[in-house]
């Protein structure tokens, strides 16, 4: 697949309906996007072997339990403690090889599978670090990936809530903290992640990337387009970066004046 391919995946996602959005498929996209030519059907076997596995233990155990159990137990899939900055982490199709990653690509994979296997599972952007939200006959229970998918309890949920800095009134607050995201949401977390990253280490490039993906997976949203052009804008394409900006104006954008001074900024730039 080329990047031109994996561009019109991501076009075609971003038009889907958040009850049918190609979640997988998109995450394909994404890493093939990112370095283009590589082989995803690695991705796609894992995730058909997690389904049956899945499908298999959950008529003897709890979701949670079931859930945890096959893709960290049996599938092997979890955090990368040592290497917790290693660029695969990142990429669904490095995670599929090496059964390490972030939370936010691990996700991809629980996502899918509750989803082939009838279980109702959906993202928690919990502050710093992606959660699972699993229902179960007793109730939703927050499950980490990043930790062989161990259940996380309200107590410490909390405590990482305070230490992400929430406010204490917040981080009491166990239905804020499990609110639940659609997973067009948790696959645009994961490019957050992949921007911050870029932006931090100088790649601008990269930035551009992960800005537009997050660009077509939520057309409707202007922000990305600003990403864009602020990644375009330190690489010195500054014809690229008013065309994204151009793109943003057309969106609802609540942040006008801040989009014009970037506009007029960039113009400055080419006069």
């Amino acid at each position: 697949m080329t990047r031109d391919e994996a561009e019109f995946g991501l076009t075609e996602a971003g038009q889907a309906d958040d009850d049918a959005f190609p979640l997988l498929e998109a995450a394909i996209a994404c890493a093939i996007h990112d370095y283009p030519f590589r082989d995803p059907e690695p991705v796609r076997v894992l995730a058909a072997h997690a389904a049956e596995r899945l499908a298999e233990r959950i008529t003897g155990e709890t979701p949670d339990d079931a859930l945890a159990e096959t893709m960290s137990g049996d599938l092997r899939l979890n955090g990368d403690l040592i290497n917790y900055d290693h660029p695969g982490n990142t990429d669904v199709i490095d995670v599929a090889e090496r059964r390490r990653g972030l939370s936010a690509a691990l996700s991809i994979f629980y996502l899918d599978a509750a989803r082939r296997a009838g279980i109702k599972a959906q993202g928690v952007d919990f502050p710093g670090h992606f959660l699972l939200r699993v229902e179960t006959p007793d109730g939703p229970v927050a499950l980490d990936p990043f930790s062989q998918g161990r259940l996380v309890l309200p107590s410490e949920l909390t405590r990482r809530a305070l230490r992400a800095g929430l406010t204490p009134h917040v981080a009491d607050r166990l239905d804020v903290l499990m609110a639940p995201v659609s997973d067009r949401e948790a696959l645009i977390r994961l490019q957050n992640v992949l921007f911050s990253r870029a932006i931090r280490m100088g790649d601008y490039e990269g930035a551009e990337r992960s800005a537009v993906r997050r660009a077509l997976l939520d057309p409707e949203d202007h922000r990305p387009w600003l990403d864009v052009a602020a990644a375009r804008e330190k690489q010195g394409a500054l014809a690229g970066a008013l065309e994204a900006l151009s793109r943003a104006r057309t969106l609802d954008d609540p942040t006008e004046a801040r989009r014009r001074i970037s506009v007029d900024r960039v113009r400055l730039q080419l006069n």
